[in-house]
């Protein structure tokens, strides 16, 4: 059964960071793969500066093309609006439960709110987390600093940011260096983020 890690975000639009901590995550753990799974926008909120659904999925099939062991998911886009993690999961084992086991992918600073997602302790019940370092304030509960089940990787620190690539490349600087060369190309070609 191959190990799958979910790495959930926006990606608006993916960047350089997401790909070295992706890759990091299925060459340095015992993960096989890592998924982008692209959150879909909310309909409840349209946020101006979030491009629409498949632009966003096409950028990370973009960034992905390369890596066999990386792959873009579109699994929330036909799930109940709002995504719930804990129900995205549930879905997911219904679909592939012989398939795949799925842990989950998440920042030091998400876990720092871990208690605060929905139905969390069922989460830890049925999946591992794989952790990597964030600046960041506060601190982690002690439940979650030597559980079973929560791994932490020693992942470089990333910090670059989706929202700093939009703006900067709105101010017309070059942020080419941050884009995989595939996003940058369909980045520009669609004359996304610069208005």
């Amino acid at each position: 059964m191959k190990k799958v890690g979910l790495y959930f975000g926006t990606f608006n639009p993916i960047h350089v960071g997401h790909m070295v901590l992706a890759n990091h995550m299925v060459e340095f753990s015992d993960l096989d793969e890592v998924w982008f799974v692209v959150t879909p926008q909310s309909p409840f909120k349209t946020k101006k500066t979030l491009l629409d659904n498949h632009h966003r999925y096409q950028m990370v099939f973009e960034a992905t093309q390369e890596f066999s062991k990386l792959k873009p998911s579109k699994i929330e886009f036909d799930l109940p609006q709002p995504n719930y993690t804990v129900d995205t999961l549930a879905h997911l084992l219904d679909t592939y439960e012989n398939d795949y086991e799925f842990s989950l992918i998440m920042g030091e600073d998400n876990l720092k709110s871990f208690h605060k997602w929905k139905n969390y302790d069922v989460i830890l019940e049925h999946h591992d987390i794989y952790v990597y370092p964030r600046i960041s304030e506060g601190t982690t509960e002690d439940r979650f600093k030597n559980h079973a089940r929560i791994h932490r990787i020693d992942a470089p620190i990333m910090e670059i940011s989706s929202t700093f690539i939009r703006k900067q490349h709105k101010a017309g600087k070059n942020i080419r260096p941050m884009l995989p060369d595939a996003v940058w190309k369909y980045m520009d070609e669609m004359n996304f983020y610069r208005t």
